[in-house]
């Protein structure tokens, strides 16, 4: 009896030494990663930051790229020369003057306009995009395609761009007297 006792206490007092030591075995902890809560995507592969990229579309097969540019140099200006398709998409983006991103800095494309595109997507669709900097590096990256709406609530000017907001009379009936 006294033999069973001391083997149910030593492999007790084992179990419990060896718990810290074992739980904490494991790579790739949730920790250690880079989380992002939200629908836009990341990449910090270039001497720029691409943050939040998204195309904010009202209408299928239409959009605007949407997505902040951070400028990991604080002592040359950047530019994002170009943005097109990748792996044989034909995304069709609208033209745009490059855009500045100061050193140091960060420009948000939703306070500045986006850049408008077209191809043929829907909400729920990634696009696979390439962004070009001034400096010739490429980014090439799959970019969420969500509703104009809730957050994203008029974000998409391209959909608007065929239809006019401005009031044009119609002939209607009139009374006479």
């Amino acid at each position: 009896m006294l033999l069973r006792r001391n083997i149910a206490l030593t492999a007790s007092a084992l179990v419990l030494a060896a718990t810290p030591v074992l739980t904490s075995c494991g790579f790739n902890y949730a920790t250690d990663r880079v989380y992002t809560p939200a629908a836009g995507v990341n990449n910090r592969d270039a001497s720029v930051d691409v943050l939040a990229a998204v195309v904010v579309s009202a209408q299928d097969d239409s959009g605007t790229f949407i997505a902040s540019f951070a400028n990991n140099n604080v002592d040359q200006e950047a530019t994002v020369e170009s943005l097109a398709g990748a792996d044989g998409n034909t995304l069709q983006p609208g033209s745009f003057s490059p855009i500045k991103v100061p050193a140091g800095g960060l420009v948000n494309l939703a306070n500045v306009g986006g850049i408008p595109i077209s191809g043929t997507f829907k909400a729920g669709d990634f696009l696979p995009v390439t962004i070009v900097f001034g400096d010739g590096e490429r980014v090439i990256m799959k970019v969420p395609v969500v509703r104009a709406d809730g957050d994203y609530a008029g974000l998409d000017d391209s959909a608007s761009s065929g239809a006019s907001d401005t009031a044009s009379p119609s002939e209607s009936a009139s009374p006479t007297s």
